[in-house]
């Protein structure tokens, strides 16, 4: 299986890394770090791209809306201020794929023209002209499950069969998708851990992942240093590396084909290990 993003094509026939770039000041991770006097650093954005190459990230994933719980609504002038500069930046100075993790119809074209190579979209295409906007680019997308939206998806988040009910959200996603013209082996699949989901939801959806590669779609995966990893282990964020790799590694053995993450160091290793131990 090929994605073709834009000028650049990946295989999914291999696991690939997927390094986060937040560019928000109020990621819950480390985006904070590429501001300097509250202004985004673009430099600083750079090189940790580039580490993350350099590291094996096959693609880059920059995003400028925070979508951890509670976060704030940002504009979408403000959005495009944030992403644009890096994504040029990006394409100019770096042999990758660029992922725009974005919502907004605006940025995913103002993005795919400056050089972005995938859209990933929190939700799933469902914004007014975000389809229309995302068919335009003829660019990959990737299309993710959320009950509610950020700013309210963890109160009380409640399913009958969680496993379920985002596999046919994700199904009839996936066919919105076809009848506006894409292929389905154009798009990805992300179930969402913790986007609207309890920690027993999570898990059923981890132990239940297999299933979604059915739908003829690649699986993305992300559950890097999130706030299940620190609940069920009592850790920190900086130091849930060992809880994230591990729910990876569950990931590579039911079929995800992206592994979306802050450590690609670590992840690219752990990666490596289990293509040698699976080798036909």
């Amino acid at each position: 299986m090929k994605l073709q993003c834009a000028t650049r094509a990946l295989c999914l026939a291999e696991p690939q890394v997927m390094g986060i770039l937040n560019v928000t000041p109020d990621s819950f991770s480390d985006g904070a770090a590429l501001h300097r006097a509250g202004r985004l650093n673009a430099e600083k954005a750079l090189i940790k791209a580039s580490q993350m190459v350099t590291q094996g990230a096959s693609i880059i994933d920059v995003g400028g809306e925070s979508t951890r719980p509670g976060a704030s609504h940002v504009h979408v002038e403000e959005e495009l201020e944030r992403v644009l500069p890096i994504v040029e930046l990006i394409h100019k100075n770096l042999d990758v794929v660029i992922s725009v993790d974005t919502s907004q119809p605006l940025v995913m074209q103002a993005a795919a023209a400056a050089g972005a190579g995938l859209i990933n979209d929190v939700r799933a295409l469902q914004l007014e002209g975000a389809m229309a906007a995302a068919v335009q680019t003829q660019l990959p997308v990737c299309l993710m499950h959320m009950q509610g939206d950020p700013q309210s998806m963890q109160h009380d988040p409640e399913y009958t069969d969680c496993a379920k009910e985002v596999y046919t959200f994700l199904h009839k996603r996936l066919k919105a998708c076809c009848d506006a013209g894409m292929q389905s082996s154009q798009v990805l699949l992300d179930p969402g851990i913790g986007f609207g989901k309890k920690d027993e939801h999570n898990l059923e959806l981890i132990k239940r992942l297999q299933s979604f590669t059915d739908l003829g779609a690649g699986v993305l995966f992300g559950v890097s240093r999130k706030s299940m990893v620190g609940r069920l282990l009592g850790r920190e964020v900086h130091e849930r590396l060992a809880g994230s790799l591990g729910f990876a590694l569950l990931a590579l053995q039911q079929g995800a084909k992206i592994l979306r993450v802050h450590d690609v160091a670590a992840t690219v290793d752990m990666v490596r290990i289990y293509q040698l131990t699976h080798a036909k």
